[in-house]
């Protein structure tokens, strides 16, 4: 893969309102062959909303930190290393989760550049940043540039990488541990995991 992580071509670039109508298409087909009403898809769509939230890439996180088992088993195979902890990214298709980790010579970015592919069940809906066709397109082209404009400044010799979601995959990224964390539980470690840190626009 390159750094930029293109290998998955996009089949998702369709403009939103066309996206729309596929969706609602698609409910009316069902509703047609009485498999599920609207008001089925929409309660399904809030319980998988209400389960949603940084606070799970958060518990991601503090479980590497301090279960080097679970930290190799994420990187390797993230779908089983949260399966593991009774998280789930199928939504309501397989997709495939790879986690990337910062180190003091790396630091990692994710975008979606035709769209706004993200781990919503891991983070929540998307911020507006994430989704503006100003960070999909610059954060590829100039990403330290970007990187500064949050507020987070590397030295020259700090690899930059940028990560491209696709429909089939997402990726998170595992900050490094704050380094005065040593004796802390998962649960405080987890008070300092932002999503902006899960998607590299924070340390």
């Amino acid at each position: 893969m390159s750094e930029h992580g293109h290998d998955h071509p996009h089949d998702h670039g369709s403009p939103a309102a066309v996206m729309t109508a596929r969706v609602n298409a698609l409910i009316g087909a069902l509703e047609a062959r009485g498999v599920a009403a609207d008001a089925d898809v929409t309660a399904v769509i809030e319980r998988f909303l209400a389960a949603a939230g940084p606070q799970n890439g958060a518990r991601i996180v503090a479980r590497a930190w301090v279960d080097p088992t679970f930290r190799a088993l994420l990187l390797a195979d993230a779908n089983a290393a949260i399966a593991a902890l009774g998280l789930d990214m199928s939504h309501w298709a397989p997709v495939e989760l790879r986690v990337v980790e910062n180190t003091a010579h790396v630091h990692n970015i994710v975008v979606c550049t035709l769209c706004s592919c993200y781990p919503i069940a891991l983070l929540g809906p998307a911020p507006q940043w994430y989704k503006s066709e100003a960070y999909r397109s610059r954060v590829v082209r100039e990403p330290r540039a970007v990187l500064r404009e949050f507020g987070v400044a590397l030295a020259d010799d700090i690899e930059v990488r940028v990560w491209d979601s696709t429909a089939e995959l997402r990726y998170l990224v595992l900050p490094r541990r704050p380094a005065d964390s040593d004796g802390w539980d998962e649960a405080r470690l987890m008070q300092g995991v932002t999503r902006d840190a899960l998607i590299g626009a924070a340390r």
